[in-house]
C-alpha cells in the first residue's frame, strides 16, 4: 500500500469513498481512549504518552488497526487468530494463588531489554504468559482479564475512526466534559429527536458546547436547509465542528450572529452600521501599535507547545487546540507583507458582515422550524427572546446542567403563555459488558447527563403576551361582569 499514499490533499470527501486522504480529520482509538486529530504529512501526533506519525494511514480504509513500530511509523495490523487460544490449560478457581509478586520470572530489566531490541507487544505479552508460574492455575476468564490488562500495556494498537456524532461527543464526555456544559451523548441524541432536526430545515441554535450541537445538527441535515447559530463575545466557538470534516457545501448554509444584537433585532432598531462600528476599531488599534505582529507570532507558538505535550493534564484540550479554526487562514510572513494581510483580514471583516446581515435577515422572518439551546447562560431570557423568531406548531429544546433554572423556565413559559407540550426530562444510562457468560451491567455508570425542557410553540394571545397590557385586562373583565347587572335593571323600568 505504499502507492496509495501519493493522493492529492486536501480534497473534499466523496460519497462512498471510505478512504482516507491527507487533510482529513479521524479519530484516533486506542482501548476506550479517543482523540480527534488532522492527517498531516511529517506531522508528529501524540496520543496516550506515543508519539507517531500518520503518514501511512492515507489511502487506506476508516476502520483498520495500525501498530505503532520504532521511529514513530504506523504499519497495518492484520487481524489473526489470538496466540494465547493454544493455552487451554485453566484452573477451577483461583483460591490457592497467592498474590506475592514473585510470580513472573521477567524482570522490568528484561522487559525494557525486549523493548530495546524492536520486539512487538504481541510477542512480548506471549513470553509475560510463558514466564508466569501462576497462568495455568487461573480460571479461564482471570487468564483473559490478565492478557487483556498486559495487552493495554504493551501493545501499542491504533484503530482509525471516522468522526460522527457519537464518537466526538463520548470522545468529549470522557476527557473534557466541562467544554460541552456535561452534556452526556444519550442526551445530545434526546436533543435532536425532540428538535425534530431534518434536511430542509430552517434552525436556530445558540450553544456553547464548543460547536459540538451544532455539528451534530448538520450532520443530521446533510448540507440542506440553514443553521443560524447565535454567539456571545467576539465570534462563535466551532472547534469541535471542524472535527467533523464536513465539505464546504454544507458551510454555505451555516449563518451565525451576535448574541448581543438580538435585543435590537426584535426592537425593529438593528441596523448595518451597528456591525460595522466595532470590528474597525479593532482593527485600527490593532494596526496603530503593533499588536497584530505580537498577537500573530506568539499564536504558532502555542500550538506547537501544545502538541508536543505528551503529558498535560487536560489531554482533550490538547488535542481540540491543534485544528484549526480556517483552513484558507495565513500567517502575515506568508502574504509577504503586513499591508497584503490587513487588506485580506478587512476583506474577512467585510464577508463576515455581509453574512450577519444575511441572518439578521432571515431571523427578521420569524419563521424558523426549530429552536435549540444549550449553553451555559441561565436559560429563561435567552429562551423568552428566541421563541419569537420560531415559527408557530414548530419544536423547541433547551439543554442544561441543572434542572432548578430549566424549572424555572418552565414556569415562567407557563405565565407567557404561547407554547404547549412542556416536558422536562432526564435520561437515565448504564452501560453493559457483553461477553460470553459474563454479561453484566458495569459496576460504574454516569451520574447524570443533563436535562431537557422541551415543547411546541403555538399563536400567542397579544393579550397574554403583552404584559403592559395586564391592567387593561382586569379593567375589561370587569366590565364584563358589570354590564349584565345594569341590563337586569332597565328590564323593569322599560316594562312598566
Amino acid at each position: 500500500m505504499e502507492g496509495s499514499g501519493e493522493h492529492p490533499s486536501p480534497q473534499p470527501p466523496h460519497p462512498g469513498d471510505n478512504r482516507i486522504h491527507e487533510g482529513d480529520f479521524v479519530v484516533l482509538k486506542r482501548e476506550d481512549v479517543l482523540k480527534a486529530v488532522q492527517v498531516q504529512r511529517r506531522k508528529k501526533v501524540t496520543f496516550e504518552k506515543q508519539w507517531f506519525y500518520l503518514d501511512n494511514v492515507i489511502g487506506h480504509n476508516y476502520g483498520a488497526t495500525f501498530e505503532v513500530t520504532s521511529g514513530g511509523g504506523l504499519q497495518l495490523k492484520k487481524k489473526k487468530e489470538e496466540p494465547t487460544s493454544e493455552t487451554k490449560e485453566a484452573g477451577t478457581d483461583n483460591r490457592n494463588i497467592i498474590d506475592d509478586g514473585k510470580s513472573q520470572k521477567l524482570t522490568q530489566d528484561d522487559i525494557k531489554a525486549l523493548k530495546d531490541k524492536g520486539i512487538k507487544g504481541e510477542e512480548i505479552v506471549q513470553q509475560l504468559i510463558e514466564n508466569s508460574t501462576t497462568f495455568r492455575d487461573k480460571t479461564e476468564f482471570a487468564q483473559d482479564k490478565y492478557i487483556k490488562k498486559k495487552k493495554k500495556k504493551y501493545e501499542a494498537v491504533i484503530t482509525i475512526l471516522k468522526p460522527s456524532t457519537r464518537i466526538l461527543s463520548i470522545m468529549y464526555y470522557a476527557r473534557e466534559p466541562g467544554k460541552i456544559n456535561h452534556m452526556r451523548y444519550d442526551t445530545l441524541a434526546q436533543m435532536l429527536t425532540l428538535g425534530n432536526i431534518r434536511a430542509g430545515n430552517k434552525m436556530i441554535v445558540m450553544e456553547t458546547c464548543s460547536g459540538l450541537v451544532l455539528g451534530a445538527m448538520m450532520e443530521r441535515m446533510g448540507g440542506f436547509g440553514s443553521i443560524i447559530q447565535l454567539y456571545p463575545g467576539d465570534g462563535p466557538v466551532r472547534v469541535a465542528t471542524a472535527c467533523f470534516g464536513f465539505p464546504k457545501s454544507f458551510l454555505s448554509g451555516l449563518y451565525e450572529f451576535p448574541l448581543n444584537k438580538v435585543d435590537s433585532l426584535l426592537n425593529g432598531t438593528f441596523s448595518a452600521e451597528m456591525l460595522y462600528a466595532e470590528p474597525k476599531d479593532s482593527a485600527s488599534i490593532e494596526e496603530s501599535n503593533g499588536a497584530l505582529e505580537e498577537k500573530q507570532a506568539s499564536k504558532p507558538d502555542n500550538e506547537d507547545s501544545m502538541a508536543e505535550a505528551p503529558e498535560s493534564n487536560h489531554p482533550e484540550q490538547e488535542s481540540m487546540e491543534v485544528v484549526p479554526q480556517d483552513p484558507e487562514y495565513k500567517e502575515p510572513k506568508d502574504r509577504g507583507s503586513k499591508k497584503d494581510y490587513i487588506q485580506e483580514k478587512q476583506r474577512r471583516q467585510e464577508e463576515q458582515r455581509k453574512r450577519h446581515l444575511d441572518a439578521a435577515a432571515l431571523l427578521s422572518e420569524r419563521n424558523a422550524d426549530g429552536l435549540i439551546v444549550a449553553s451555559r447562560f441561565h436559560p429563561t431570557p435567552l429562551l423568552l427572546s428566541l421563541l419569537d423568531f420560531v415559527a408557530p406548531s414548530r419544536p423547541f429544546v433547551v439543554y442544561c446542567q441543572y434542572k432548578e433554572p430549566l424549572l424555572e423556565c418552565y414556569t415562567k413559559l407557563r405565565e407567557r403563555g404561547g407554547v404547549i407540550n412542556l416536558r422536562l426530562s432526564e435520561t437515565w444510562l448504564r452501560n453493559y459488558q457483553v461477553l460470553p457468560d459474563r454479561s453484566h451491567p458495569k459496576l460504574l455508570m454516569s451520574g447524570g447527563g443533563g436535562y431537557l425542557l422541551s415543547g411546541f410553540t403555538v399563536v400567542l394571545d397579544n393579550l397574554r403576551a403583552d404584559t403592559s397590557l395586564k391592567s387593561s385586562v382586569s379593567t375589561l373583565e370587569s366590565h364584563k361582569t358589570e354590564e349584565p347587572a345594569a341590563k337586569r335593571q332597565k328590564c323593569p323600568e322599560s316594562g312598566s
